[in-house]
């Protein structure tokens, strides 16, 4: 077999076409490809750190929900300025109910207390020290918010068991928007 000019530039153009094709279409589709997949990959990550925060952004919004409800309750035991005498009316209620003596209820100016008002009343009750426990536990059970801060409790003479007990009971409500507590 002879191989002269033509078969000799018939073998090269055959040499030619697979790295011509690699050089000028496969080289760049690959590095087009390589380009495209870290592409996916910085958009994989920052979908992951989307998902993330946005799942925490749910809890977020999951535990607002659930502290805005905790405030509507708190603030719901709160009385306004003007029930401040129904809760009044319902601790000498529970002190009869007691079966002590309410001989001095005293109502001292409100005080400011934090974004609420507290509005103390001293008061001194007589009776038997078991009475005086139940109507603790009254006052304790109170749909209200209410605090006790000082009590003092002395024995009577006169009969056993029987007692005196002058304490201040501070009862939390929310000022009038209007113009502040009573």
């Amino acid at each position: 077999m002879n191989f002269g000019f033509r078969e000799l530039m018939f073998f090269v153009v055959l040499i030619a076409m697979p790295i011509s094709s690699y050089w000028f279409v496969f080289r760049p589709q690959n590095d087009e490809i390589v380009q495209a997949k870290k592409e996916i990959d910085h958009k994989e990550q920052m979908l992951e750190k989307l998902q993330t925060a946005t799942a925490r952004n749910e809890d977020l919004q999951r535990a607002n929900q659930e502290i805005a409800v905790g405030i509507e309750t708190i603030e719901s035991r709160l009385p306004s300025d003007k029930e401040i005498e129904v809760v009044l009316g319902e601790v000498a209620d529970m002190a009869r109910e007691s079966d002590l003596e309410l001989p001095k209820v005293r109502t001292r100016r409100p005080v400011p207390s934090s974004s609420y008002m507290e509005q103390p009343l001293e008061m001194t009750i007589r009776g038997d020290f078991e009475d005086f426990y139940s109507f603790l536990l009254k006052v304790e059970e109170m749909d209200r918010i209410t605090r006790m801060p000082n009590l003092k409790v002395k024995k009577l003479d006169k009969v056993d068991g029987t007692m005196e007990a002058s304490f201040t009971l501070a009862i939390y409500f929310e000022p009038n928007s209007a113009g502040g507590g009573s």
